[in-house]
């Protein structure tokens, strides 16, 4: 589509150049420019944002996620300069904040799957919760309980916005704060089922994980994993969990959530865990 959109501005080689998928979030759109074109970035952002109706921003994505916040460097191309948006998926609504609170659209077939499998009554503890999107859609599904961790002050208070906007006061708790700290002093043994979607880290966390999980809980385990082929990354997840892992752990299934560069995959190992 964004190929398509900017035929008359750019030449053919610049276009074959240009990252054709972009985000659009609400009515914001973030687009990656490679190197090359960013002289006509401008262009590019102005082209966006008189193409797809809906835009009200389009930004350049200046940096990569990072820091404990997981926050990234965005610069307006077209429109108006502003970060908020409000965000649909699957009957739930989000107020994010695309800059400065962690939040992926990409992540959408992924949350639907874990809404899936949780069982009504169940605790669950949301150890990387951003603005709270896994929590909100878990508890919009089934009967459950959610502690929704972030360490990012403006994750947790969208989060605590979304909880209200979506009517689940009291069955998501937002808890703003280092997720190992808050598990040690208030959710030891809590969990029926845990997240740990902070893949670049998980085996960090994997303990804290453990350690809010009851016997026989289950925890989301994330990593990134090279893999030659596609077919094996799964495979190769499972191992590198038992690799880091303390705890009997029985394998309910693994697979990958998104590729996230060559031969490079977010995955995830579903593991019901024995203390």
């Amino acid at each position: 589509m964004l190929k398509k959109a900017l035929e008359s501005t750019l030449t053919s080689k610049e276009s074959d150049e240009l990252i054709s998928a972009f985000d659009q979030i609400g009515n914001i759109i973030i687009v990656r420019i490679p190197n090359s074109l960013l002289s006509k970035k401008k262009i590019i952002g102005e082209t966006l944002l008189n193409k797809v109706k809906i835009a009200r921003s389009v930004f350049y994505q200046a940096s990569d996620v990072e820091g404990d916040f997981r926050i990234r460097n965005l610069e307006i191309l077209a429109g108006e300069d502003n970060t908020e948006t409000e965000y649909k998926e699957f009957g739930c609504k989000f107020l994010v904040d695309v800059e400065n609170a962690f939040f992926s659209p990409r992540l959408s077939t992924e949350r639907e799957r874990i809404g899936n499998l949780i069982q009504n009554g169940e605790i669950i503890t949301n150890m990387f919760a951003g603005v709270g999107m896994f929590s909100i859609m878990a508890a919009k599904k089934k009967k459950c309980t959610v502690y929704s961790i972030d360490i990012n002050p403006v994750a947790s208070k969208l989060c605590e916005k979304n909880i209200k906007l979506n009517k689940l006061a009291g069955k998501v708790i937002s808890i703003n704060g280092d997720t190992s700290k808050i598990i040690k002093e208030l959710l030891i043994n809590k969990s029926d089922r845990t997240l740990m979607l902070l893949p670049e880290r998980s085996d960090e966390f994997l303990e804290s994980a453990i350690n809010t999980t009851k016997n026989g809980g289950i925890i989301h385990y994330y990593s990134h994993i090279h893999a030659d082929k596609k077919s094996e990354a799964g495979k190769l997840s499972e191992e590198h969990y038992f690799q880091v892992t303390s705890v009997e752990s029985e394998i309910l299934g693994s697979k990958i959530v998104r590729a996230v560069g060559p031969r490079y995959y977010q995955t995830v190992v579903d593991v019901k865990i024995s203390k």
